[in-house]
């Protein structure tokens, strides 16, 4: 008989978030794959866990991933759990669950903590959309190019960030993002000291130039309204003068009448106004 994978959810911060289900489900698996076995031997410990641990990380996660698959295609119970949360999020929980599910093991999920949420739902923030980037890539060119699609992100955004290196990454959420954007910064998550600091990137800025970031962070970041984009668009298209903005419509074989329509749109004015400009009536 095949056996099963299990995701199990683990506290952020306060031992008390832990799940029944996932103490009952630990309790009766037959191995439990942990991301740090020296960190889960005290989850363990206090709930008075005994079910065995091997060490599946980011460095094994092919290797290692493939052998916990052949212990499941012979019959193991597998509990896989991360360092704090939920596993597969922005950790290498996400390429076992890839490989069970090719090999046709059956995976399920226990709910429970995740930081990324926890944020979220505290931030004060929309939270009816939002996208996850988890931590900016380190490479350089691909980081740029991750903020750069920020830049346009109408969704919050959620994004992880260590102590360290928290004061670059707000400086480069400044360049691309803007100081009055909203953010708030949430760290000691579900902990005694949890703090949420709901300001603007500026603002962020400004207060760690002064304080040294302490703990683990998460950053949730208002996305761009709708109504910036719009704005935004009309300005590019009040750089062109009405005719070239006209020829840009005709060109493409819209007839006057509609270019005029459309033209007028763009611009955010009336149809009447951009009328008056062709016919020498107003300025272009």
């Amino acid at each position: 008989m095949a056996g099963k994978l299990t995701l199990c959810a683990t506290p952020i911060g306060n031992l008390e978030d832990i799940s029944y289900r996932v103490l009952r489900e630990m309790k009766e698996a037959d191995l439990i794959a942990a991301e740090d076995t020296r960190n889960s031997i005290k989850l363990l410990n206090h709930f008075d866990i005994h079910t065995p641990m091997t060490a599946y990380h980011d460095n094994n996660r092919f290797d290692k991933g493939r052998e916990l698959v052949k212990k499941m295609q012979e019959g193991t119970k597998l509990v896989l759990i991360t360092d704090a949360g939920t596993p597969g999020i922005s950790d290498p929980g996400e390429e076992l669950v890839k490989m069970a599910v090719e090999a046709g093991i059956e995976v399920t999920s226990i709910p429970g903590p995740a930081a990324c949420i926890t944020a979220l739902t505290l931030s004060g923030l929309s939270t009816r959309r939002f996208s996850f980037e988890a931590f900016l890539p380190r490479d350089k060119k691909e980081r740029k190019t991750i903020l750069e699609e920020l830049k346009s992100e109408t969704r919050t955004m959620i994004v992880y960030e260590a102590p360290h290196r928290l004061k670059k990454t707000l400086g480069e959420l400044l360049d691309y993002l803007g100081a009055d954007r909203k953010i708030s910064l949430c760290r000691e998550l579900t902990k005694k000291h949890e703090t949420v600091m709901r300001t603007t990137i500026g603002e962020a800025v400004s207060y760690y130039e002064q304080e040294d970031p302490r703990g683990e962070f998460v950053l949730v970041i208002e996305g761009r309204t709708h109504e910036d984009i719009r704005r935004e668009q009309e300005d590019v298209w009040k750089e062109m003068s009405v005719e070239d903005h006209m020829k840009y419509y005709t060109d493409q074989g819209m007839d006057r009448k509609n270019a005029m329509k459309q033209v007028a749109r763009d611009r955010g004015v009336g149809k009447r106004e951009i009328y008056g400009i062709l016919n020498g009536n107003g300025e272009s």
